[in-house]
């Protein structure tokens, strides 16, 4: 396992009285890249700030390479080993190339030495043609590659992002996560940014940190997360909306079931009958058929499509079977099934599709 570039300890930050940020015990290894997710308000940007140590704590320590970061020298040595991009590209009235070679020329770094930097990393993100021209005649989509470039010219051995993609528009946001994964991945950068977008963070973190209130409530791998939330709030916030709460009405054999609105629900486990559970079904565990004979599953239920949402890649099919299961359903499926509102069919799902999140005696 790689060893932790960046370690938190005991981490709080209070505004007005009010505690906005309080981090136990966290670490970042070195060459990973770590998304921060959550609603506005639940702390990434000021976590992200507190490890560039722009904002100051107030408790707690925060190293780097084991090394605590104190004040003075010791910030504006970790600093120079780090690089921050900000949601809106923060331009100099000044050539491209003049934007990205500001960073080196503070370091005091030669011409050649500047040049050089400033080449590779236009190179890299594809914006060498952009050398000669003026920061205000740019694209959102070309203003945040020179931001980047920018970052990445000092040669940091940690980036930070804030909402780096969220100004632009879809293929530029593609478009530009291709390129930025291949750059951070093929230097081995570790890199943590904060979005509010699960998409994001799932195409591009080897690990992601939910947080909410200031708070981290759930972290681990992608599939981790998305599979098996936490809590009601990290299963609505990555995409579940089928979350359902039921009393237990038998168990055995590694199975119990769950009584909701007079239908029975089965799930792998074991629960205490007469105990109430919560539940989730991510909305790409449940299938839809025409028939009810046609579905091995041990949960299927008759009903029929509520409303269908356009979701890009996929619809979002809502079905009313006595209780309410969301669905992504692909536009391949939704024309050989003619699924559309009034539509009677039977949804299905695995035992083992059911995730337990809490449980009450």
């Amino acid at each position: 396992m790689s060893r932790p570039m960046i370690e938190i300890r005991n981490l709080r930050i209070i505004r007005n009285g009010v505690t906005v940020l309080d981090v136990p015990d966290l670490s970042f290894e070195e060459g990973r890249i770590t998304s921060l997710i959550g609603p506005n308000g639940a702390g990434k940007s000021t976590l992200l700030l507190s490890i560039m140590r722009l904002v100051r704590p107030d408790g707690g320590e925060i190293r780097h390479r084991g090394e605590t970061i104190l004040t003075g020298k010791s910030i504006h040595r970790v600093r120079r080993k780090m690089a921050m991009v900000f949601q809106e590209p923060l331009l100099f009235s000044a050539s491209v190339y003049n934007n990205i070679a500001s960073g080196l020329k503070m370091r005091g770094m030669g011409r050649d030495e500047i040049r050089n930097a400033v080449g590779q990393a236009m190179e890299f993100l594809a914006i060498s043609h952009l050398v000669r021209r003026q920061a205000g005649t740019l694209s959102g989509g070309e203003a945040q590659r020179v931001n980047l470039a920018r970052a990445l010219a000092t040669g940091p051995e940690v980036l930070l992002m804030d909402e780096p993609f969220s100004s632009l528009d879809a293929p530029s946001r593609e478009a530009f996560m291709n390129d930025l994964e291949k750059i951070i991945r093929g230097k081995g950068i570790t890199t943590i940014f904060a979005t509010h977008d699960r998409s994001e963070a799932i195409r591009l973190a080897d690990g992601i940190i939910v947080m909410n209130e200031g708070r981290i409530v759930q972290s681990g791998k992608p599939n981790d997360i998305t599979q098996y939330p936490a809590s009601e709030f990290v299963a609505s916030f990555m995409g579940t909306e089928t979350i359902i709460s039921g009393a237990v009405d038998g168990s055995g054999g590694g199975v119990f079931s769950v009584s909701v609105d007079g239908a029975s629900v089965e799930a792998v486990g074991h629960a205490e009958p007469g105990s109430t559970v919560t539940f989730c079904i991510r909305p790409d565990n449940i299938v839809f058929s025409p028939n009810p004979s046609e579905s091995s599953a041990r949960n299927s239920f008759r009903g029929k499509v509520v409303k269908v949402m356009p979701m890009g890649l996929f619809q979002k099919v809502y079905f009313d079977c006595g209780f309410t299961l969301v669905a992504y359903v692909t536009s391949q499926s939704m024309n050989r099934l003619d699924i559309r509102p009034g539509r009677e069919l039977t949804a299905s799902f695995k035992a083992t599709a059911v995730h337990v999140i809490k449980v009450r005696k």
